[in-house]
């Protein structure tokens, strides 16, 4: 098959339209249409049927377009992982992570980043769907398990556990949570039953609802967890890395936590040698160092 007649007809598909695929094509519309005709006199078949509003794939068009979006997608990602091979740390890294890590954790220790590195530009993909990093829906993630795939370089950086906190003005108001079974006594804020989540997180939940059952707050990550909390509206559940950066929260009922959860980085192994990808690597362990130490040297005061 003509490869040169695919990668005008996916640009067709792309655009809906000759006169488009033209224009990003650097052809003219008879030029992209003959080329079209052509394919399809190839494959003996008609893969778009054409109105005045435009293209609209066939069954056999649509077929069609599904192989060439995944060839353009690896060919893209063959082409960034050369380049990365060679390049200083500059340019787009893609990085992504749940959206609780992400607005809680990272976000706000990626100022220290861009200071070393001011050419690097970080595309934040905050979600709790896994992303396919071997081909190229991102660089490098950041999740609360170790990760399933294949041809993967994977590092556990450090465990997470769940916890209870609530604010001092909450407290002051409600009173305080002194043994589990007054769990009913108080606003329980968690992530919803559906919503994706660790599952130490949702044991931990369970756990508490199996006591008198609280008025709940249902919120479908973290940060809303605890800008709740912030808000004076209950008792969170949420991971204890938020303590560093919200000291004034109280922890309630310490002897009350979840499992550990790992938090694993992991990359292609393509691009093991790419500079930006070596830069953020080390830049979130040593993050990670130093939020150990800080935890660890608070907790020495405290004692």
């Amino acid at each position: 098959m003509d490869w040169d007649k695919l990668r005008i007809f996916h640009a067709v598909a792309d655009a809906g339209s000759l006169t488009h695929a033209g224009e990003t094509l650097h052809l003219s519309q008879s030029a992209v249409s003959r080329q079209i005709r052509a394919l399809e006199e190839s494959l003996s078949t008609i893969l778009f049927h054409r109105h005045a509003r435009g293209l609209i794939l066939t069954e056999q068009g649509e077929l069609l377009f599904d192989a060439t979006k995944s060839m353009s997608r690896r060919l893209d990602a063959a082409s960034a992982r050369i380049k990365d091979s060679a390049e200083e740390v500059f340019g787009e890294l893609k990085v992504t992570t749940t959206t609780g890590f992400g607005t809680l954790w990272l976000a706000p220790r990626l100022p220290a980043l861009y200071e070393k590195y001011p050419d690097l530009n970080i595309d934040l993909m905050l979600e709790e769907r896994v992303l396919d990093l071997p081909m190229r829906e991102a660089d490098v993630a950041i999740r609360m398990k170790e990760p399933s795939q294949a041809d993967l370089i994977r590092k556990k950086l450090m465990t997470v556990r769940m916890r209870l906190y609530a604010s001092q003005a909450y407290l002051d108001r409600v009173g305080t949570l002194e043994h589990m079974e007054d769990i009913g006594k108080h606003r329980l804020i968690c992530q919803s039953p559906s919503a994706f989540q660790v599952a130490a997180g949702a044991t931990l939940v369970e756990q508490l609802l199996a006591h008198d059952k609280p008025n709940l707050l249902h919120v479908n990550n973290y940060f809303g967890v605890l800008q709740a909390v912030l808000s004076d509206l209950g008792i969170g559940v949420m991971p204890d890395y938020v303590i560093e950066d919200f000291p004034n929260l109280v922890r309630v009922l310490p002897e009350v936590e979840s499992g550990e959860v790992p938090v694993f980085l992991a990359y292609p192994e393509e691009l093991r040698q790419s500079k930006r990808i070596m830069a953020f690597r080390d830049f979130v362990q040593d993050e990670i160092i130093a939020h150990r130490r800080r935890i660890r040297d608070g907790e020495s005061v405290l004692g």
